[in-house]
C-alpha cells in the first residue's frame, strides 16, 4: 500500500525536462521589445484607471490614494520580478504554468493552469460587458434599452444577466478572429489602442495639474460641512463615512491598506507578457525588459491621474461610476469628457486583447504536454498561431458575456491570479538554490564525471577544481548542522532538496498565518492572547524557516535578470499574494471550489494517462516548412525575424 502511494505522488509531482538546445519553434518570432511592454501596458492598464481611482479616493483612501497606489505597484513589483526571472530562464510559452512543471510538479502545473484559463476566460467576458456598457452609455441607453425591451431573460438568482449582451458576444469573436489570423497584426492593433489611451491620459494629468487646487489635499470638516449645506441642507452629516477626518489621508492607515489591497488588482495583466516567450524575437532579454517597464508605466499613469483627480476637486464629491467627466466638468472643462470616453474605449479593447492573448497560449501549453485534450494544440501553419485554442476559448468566453452575469464570478480571477503570482515566487526560489540548470545536469553530477577523468591534486589546471572539491563533499548525509551551516559554497542535491521542504513548510505556516489575520484581525489589535499567541508561534517558525533557506548556498548560474534580495523578496510576495487570496469570501471559494472538481476530473481521467512525462508522448509532427528561392525557411525564424547569431 505504502509503495503505490509512494508510486502516485512520484506521478503527481513528476517534473517537465526542458531542452532549450534549439531555437526552433511553432510560433512566427516577430515581437520586439516595444511590442511585449505595449502588450503589458495594454492588458494592465485597463478600464480601472478610469474607474478604480474615484471609487478607492471616494470610499477608503482620499488623497491618499496616490499612496495606495505605490504601495499597490510595489507589491506587483515583487511578482513581476519573479515573472521576469523566469522569462529570461525559460523561453517557452506557458508562463506560470510552465514554470510551475518543470520547478514543482506537474499537478501543481496543472492547477495553476486551470485557474489561469479560468481567470483570463472571466476577465475577457468582463471586459468585453464593460465595453459594451461604455458605448452603451454613450448612447444613452438605447442598446440596453432595446434588449431589455425584446429578449429580456427574468430567471430567478443572479447569475443570468438581464439581458443577453449580443453586442459584447460580437466583440469578442471579432478580436479572436484577429488573434487567429496572426500575432503581429495584433500586435499592431494593440500598440495603436495603447498609444491612444496613454495620450489621453497624459491630457488627464496635466488637466489636473493646471486646473487642480492643491488645498484639496488638506481639506477641513468645514469644508465638508460647507459642500452638505450647499447641496441639500436636510441632508445627515455622515462624517465616518463620507469625510473621515479631513486632510490627506481621511480615512487613517486602515484606508490606505484596503485601498491598497483593492489597487493591487488594478497591476494584473502583466504576466500575460510571460506567455509570448516563443513569439519574442529575444525573449530572454525582452521579456524581463517588458515586464518591469510596463509595470512603471501602469503607475506613472495611475498615480499621476489619481493626483490629478483629488486635486481637481474634493475627494467626497467624487462620482465612484465616471470620476474623471465629472471632475472634468466640476473646474468648467465639460467637452473633455468625450476625450476621456474615447480614451476608455481604447483602455477597454487593449485590456480585452490583453486577456485573450494568453488565454489559448496557456490552452495549447497544456494540451501540447497531454495534460488537455490534444487536438487543442493544432497550429496554424499559416499564421503560426494555435488556431484551435483560440477559437474554442473565443467562443467560450464570449458565450459567457452573452449570458452571464459576471459580477458574482469576477472574484475567481483573483484565486487564479494570486495563485499564479504565490507559485511563480516560490518557483524562482526553489531553483536559485538548486545545483545546475533547468536543462542540464548538476554541477556536483558534472564534478563526479570529473573526478575520474582528472588528478585529485597537483598542477595549475587543477587549482580551481580542487578548491571546488574541498568546498563540497561528493556525498553528503542529512544532519541538522547543515540547516543552518552547510559545509560549502557550492549547492547541491541534499541542499536543494532542503531548500525544497523547507519553502513547502513555510508555505503552509504562511497559509495558516494569513487565515488568522484575515479573519481575527480586531482581535489581534486588540491583543486578545487566543489569537496573538498562534500569529507569534507562526511568525518566529516563519522566521526560522527564512534563515534555513537563507543560509543555504545559492546558485552562481548566469542570467540575464535575477530576482534581487533572496530568499525575503520572493517570500514576502508568496505572503501578501497569499492574505489577499484570504481576503476573498465563502461564495467564492465555494464557486473555486467547483471548477477545480471539474479540473481534477480532466486531469484524473485523461491528463494523467496522456501526459509526455508519462511515456505517451505522441510522435513529433511534420510540418510543410515554406520554401523560398528552393530553400526551405525554418519555423520560429521566418524572413527578416530570426535573431542575429541564431542559426536554424
Amino acid at each position: 500500500m505504502a509503495s503505490h502511494l509512494s508510486t502516485f505522488g512520484k506521478i503527481l509531482l513528476r517534473r517537465r525536462k526542458l531542452d532549450l538546445s534549439s531555437v526552433e519553434t511553432q510560433f512566427a518570432r516577430c515581437l520586439s521589445t516595444l511590442d511585449l511592454i505595449a502588450l503589458g501596458v495594454g492588458s494592465t492598464l485597463g478600464a480601472g484607471v478610469y474607474v478604480l481611482a474615484g471609487e478607492v479616493a471616494r470610499e477608503k483612501a482620499g488623497p491618499a490614494i496616490v499612496l495606495c497606489f505605490l504601495i499597490a505597484a510595489l507589491s506587483s513589483m515583487l511578482a513581476g520580478l519573479c515573472y521576469a526571472e523566469f522569462g529570461a530562464r525559460v523561453p517557452k510559452t506557458g508562463s506560470a504554468y510552465l514554470y510551475s512543471y518543470v520547478t514543482v510538479g506537474e499537478i501543481w502545473a496543472f492547477i495553476t493552469g486551470w485557474n489561469l484559463i479560468l481567470s483570463y476566460v472571466i476577465g475577457t467576458a468582463s471586459v468585453a460587458r464593460a465595453w459594451s456598457s461604455t458605448f452603451d452609455n454613450l448612447v444613452e441607453q438605447k442598446i440596453s434599452g432595446f434588449f431589455k425591451a425584446s429578449m429580456a431573460m427574468k430567471v430567478p438568482g443572479e447569475v443570468l444577466a438581464e439581458y443577453p449582451d449580443l453586442f459584447a458576444l460580437i466583440l469578442v469573436l471579432l478580436l479572436t478572429g484577429l488573434l487567429a489570423f496572426g500575432v503581429s497584426e495584433s500586435a499592431l492593433v494593440n500598440k495603436i489602442f495603447t498609444g491612444i489611451n496613454l495620450v489621453v491620459l497624459g491630457f488627464v494629468i496635466i488637466s489636473g495639474f493646471v486646473k487642480g487646487d492643491t488645498n484639496n489635499w488638506h481639506l477641513t470638516e468645514n469644508d465638508y460641512r460647507e459642500f452638505i449645506n450647499g447641496t441639500n441642507g436636510s441632508r445627515a452629516l455622515k462624517l465616518e463615512e463620507e469625510y473621515g477626518t479631513g486632510g490627506f489621508a481621511p480615512f487613517g492607515l486602515n484606508g490606505v491598506l484596503s485601498g491598497a489591497a483593492t489597487c493591487f488588482y488594478a497591476f494584473v495583466g502583466f504576466d500575460c507578457i510571460a506567455t509570448t516567450s516563443e513569439e519574442a524575437k529575444n525573449p530572454m532579454r525582452s521579456i524581463p525588459i517588458g515586464i518591469v517597464a510596463s509595470l512603471l508605466i501602469c503607475f506613472f499613469a495611475y498615480f499621476g491621474v489619481s493626483a490629478a483627480l483629488t486635486m481637481m476637486m474634493p475627494y467626497y464629491e467624487l462620482n465612484t461610476q465616471s470620476p474623471l467627466p465629472e471632475a472634468f466638468s466640476f473646474v468648467g472643462w465639460g467637452p473633455a469628457r468625450y476625450i476621456v470616453a474615447v480614451g476608455s474605449l481604447c483602455a477597454l479593447s487593449t485590456s480585452l486583447l490583453g486577456s485573450m492573448f494568453p488565454m489559448p497560449r496557456v490552452i495549447y501549453a497544456m494540451a501540447e504536454d497531454g495534460l488537455l485534450f490534444r487536438f487543442l494544440s493544432k497550429m496554424s501553419a499559416r499564421t503560426k498561431t494555435p488556431v484551435l485554442a483560440t477559437i474554442v476559448s473565443g467562443i467560450i468566453a464570449a458565450l459567457m458575456a452573452f449570458l452571464f452575469d459576471l459580477a458574482a464570478l469576477v472574484d475567481l480571477m483573483s484565486i487564479g491570479t494570486l495563485l499564479a503570482y504565490s507559485l511563480v515566487a516560490i518557483c524562482v526560489l526553489i531553483l536559485r538554490y538548486q545545483p545546475g540548470t533547468l536543462n542540464s545536469p548538476s554541477q556536483l553530477e558534472k564534478l563526479m564525471e570529473e573526478s575520474e577523468k582528472m588528478p585529485v591534486s597537483g598542477g595549475e589546471s587543477g587549482d580551481e577544481y580542487d578548491m571546488e572539491m574541498d568546498q563540497r563533499p561528493l556525498k553528503e548525509t542529512f544532519s541538522f548542522k547543515l540547516l543552518f551551516c552547510p559545509s560549502g559554497k557550492i549547492p547541491t542535491v541534499l541542499s536543494g532538496k532542503i531548500v525544497y521542504a523547507t519553502t513547502a513548510v513555510i508555505s503552509v505556516l504562511m497559509t495558516v498565518l494569513c487565515v488568522i489575520l484575515a479573519n481575527c484581525l480586531p482581535e489581534l489589535l486588540a491583543g486578545y492572547s487566543g489569537v496573538v499567541v498562534p500569529c507569534v508561534i507562526l511568525a518566529v517558525l516563519c522566521a526560522v524557516c527564512v534563515i534555513i533557506i537563507w543560509r543555504q548556498p545559492e546558485s552562481k548560474e548566469a542570467l540575464t535578470f535575477k530576482v534581487p534580495l533572496l530568499p525575503w523578496l520572493p517570500l514576502f510576495s508568496v505572503f501578501v499574494n497569499i492574505y489577499l487570496m484570504m481576503q476573498l469570501d465563502l461564495g467564492t471559494w465555494c464557486r473555486f471550489t467547483v471548477w477545480m472538481a471539474l479540473g481534477f476530473a480532466i486531469y484524473f481521467f485523461y491528463g494523467i494517462k496522456n501526459s509526455n512525462e508519462s511515456g505517451n508522448k505522441p510522435p513529433p509532427r511534420k510540418y510543410e516548412l515554406p520554401v523560398e528561392n528552393n530553400t526551405p525557411i525554418y519555423k520560429g525564424a521566418p524572413n527578416s525575424d530570426v535573431e542575429a547569431g541564431s542559426s536554424p
